[in-house]
């Protein structure tokens, strides 16, 4: 059975944030190397639902009025989009009361920032290549210089991609990611990022 399928079962063939029933597809909560992807880590949304997800500007908060009842849902996935969603439209009033009322594991809460969705504009650390292109968790990069992997004999060469990285929401210089089977973390200087059909 595939993903789409069991989600289609999970779900009753409806939006798991706002039970609409056209559109359907698989939405992969970001950044999968921390929690999204797989059942887990993903749900079945609206195309209305995952445009205004994915793209802050478009976001009618009405629609996300919707939050009162999926917010409750007992699937990891939704609970996280709908504190990601409450948090990035708290400033409306009735997304801080529901934010207020809803409860996340200390791991469903980690995951769950780090979209950086709870942040004001001014809190938000902005991670840069070495060209100045924003990255973004689950982006692609490639290494620009040799690096010494602190702690081990592995040099990480001059043009390795590491795939799907994910950001230090401390450091604007930090990411990590993996380059073969380790886990390193990566100064954002020393990468550029790679284009999407690369």
């Amino acid at each position: 059975m595939s993903l789409q399928e069991e989600l289609e079962n999970r779900s009753g063939n409806k939006c798991e944030l706002c039970t609409a029933t056209d559109s359907l597809s698989v939405y992969d909560v970001k950044p999968t190397i921390t929690g999204g992807g797989g059942m887990d880590g993903s749900l079945l949304a609206c195309e209305t639902c995952i445009t205004q997800i994915d793209n802050p500007e478009e976001t009618d908060a009405n629609h996300w009025r919707c939050l009162n009842d999926s917010m409750w849902s007992e699937f990891r996935a939704v609970k996280v989009v709908a504190w990601r969603m409450l948090s990035r439209l708290r400033n409306e009033g009735w997304p801080k009361d529901l934010l207020d009322l809803m409860y996340l594991e200390d791991d469903d809460l980690r995951f769950a920032k780090e979209s950086g969705d709870h942040l004001d504009e001014s809190e938000k650390i902005i991670h840069r290549d070495a060209n100045g292109a924003i990255l973004q968790a689950g982006d692609s990069v490639v290494l620009i210089k040799d690096l010494k992997v602190k702690g081990s004999s592995l040099v990480a060469k001059q043009g390795t991609a590491v795939r799907r990285i994910s950001l230090d929401h401390e450091n604007a210089k930090y990411i990590e990611g993996k380059v073969g089977p380790t886990q390193i973390v990566i100064i954002t200087d020393y990468v550029k990022k790679m284009a999407e059909k690369e």
